[in-house]
């Protein structure tokens, strides 16, 4: 499970990635959003109307994804 502060602490350089699986969300709202995930999964429901319950499980995936990759480029 990702550390809840996952995306909060590195929110800078994982804006790229968010834009890249999350298109529709702009430069704007990621600046407004700031790492807090409970915003960003508002805006996933406002922007693709998805239900919470998705929205909170496509985070999590994406969340533990990026985990994963920075796992992988410290060994």
């Amino acid at each position: 499970m990702p550390n809840k502060d996952t995306l909060q602490g590195q929110w800078k350089q994982f804006q790229g990635k968010i834009k890249e699986k999350w298109g529709k969300l702009t430069d704007d709202e990621l600046t407004q959003i700031n790492g807090r995930r409970d915003m960003l999964i508002g805006k996933l429901q406002e922007k693709y109307g998805m239900a919470k319950e998705r929205a909170e499980k496509e985070v999590q995936s994406f969340e533990e994804t990026l985990m994963h990759d920075i796992s992988s480029k410290r060994r």
